[in-house]
């Protein structure tokens, strides 16, 4: 048999397929950030932000202890760092980190840091003190931050970490993070470098370790970790802070910087300081 339809029976018949079409299930929408272990990912001030978060770790426990690590950015933590924050997690302790762009320590990237450490302790019930790990330019990050607020750092732990911001990225790269030209964040570095800050962390006795390739040629050791230990000196605060030089290692992805045990035992031991004061 043949059926014969009308010009207003074949419209009503399309209206009533896009309707089935667009109101289909869709696909879930794409994570804010994706993470390399469990755990959650977020927004803070419209920044991605994330929680790695230990098995069996509930969010009504007070004083939970974390890591708060640095550089968040798209890609980061990576695979390279799945082993030391896997036991980070197996040791109850949570890692966390907010997305703040190439801040490299600037005033902006600052506020984005407190306005995380907030959300974090004031709304998910984290310890006031957490351990601080920076890679490469995250020690920039951190740092920075921490020169701002010692009496909220447990301690302070680095993977070849920038210090200096004149070694890494540069003067030039970094001005405009602080919205200066090259020339007033030059003559603003007592203000704003972190290595001129340091003596703020010695005179807290701020535990400090880091790990350091002596080959490293895009953070170089002697005016990153290596003036950081100086500047502890200076304030009769070598006793808080450990330089592991890694011996033939530059700037890369060698295992042992990302499996160091003493720097994993650190931030442990840091991070439960700090959710036990």
């Amino acid at each position: 048999m043949t059926r014969q339809y009308s010009k207003s029976s074949i419209r009503i018949l399309f209206c009533t397929l896009v309707g089935i079409w667009t109101t289909s299930p869709v696909a879930a929408e794409e994570p804010v950030k994706k993470l390399i272990l469990p755990g959650e990912s977020f927004l803070v001030e419209g920044r991605p932000a994330f929680i790695l978060t230990p098995k069996g770790d509930s969010s009504v426990k007070a004083l939970r202890p974390w890591v708060m690590y640095a550089p968040t950015l798209a890609g980061y933590p990576d695979e390279h760092e799945k082993w030391m924050h896997s036991q980070f997690l197996d040791a109850g302790i949570a890692v966390a980190g907010i997305d703040v762009g190439e801040g490299y320590g600037s005033p902006k990237a600052r506020q984005l840091f407190t306005a995380f450490y907030n959300e974090m302790t004031k709304n998910r019930g984290f310890a006031a003190k957490p351990c601080l790990l920076g890679r490469s330019r995250g020690g920039l990050w951190v740092t920075s931050w921490a020169c701002e607020n010692p009496d909220k750092v447990a301690g302070i732990a680095g993977i070849y970490p920038v210090f200096d911001f004149r070694t890494y990225p540069g003067l030039a790269n970094a001005a405009p993070a602080y919205e200066l030209t090259t020339e007033q964040l030059t003559e603003r570095q007592a203000e704003f470098n972190p290595i001129e800050r340091v003596s703020k962390l010695a005179k807290s006795k701020i535990p400090a370790l880091m790990i350091h390739g002596d080959e490293d040629t895009v953070v170089p050791l002697k005016e990153n970790s290596a003036e950081f230990v100086a500047r502890y000196k200076q304030e009769n605060a070598e006793s808080a802070v450990t330089l592991i030089v890694a011996k033939g290692q530059g700037h890369n992805y060698w295992e042992g910087f990302f499996r160091c045990q003493e720097l994993v035992d650190f931030t442990i031991a840091r991070a439960k300081a700090g959710a036990n004061p």
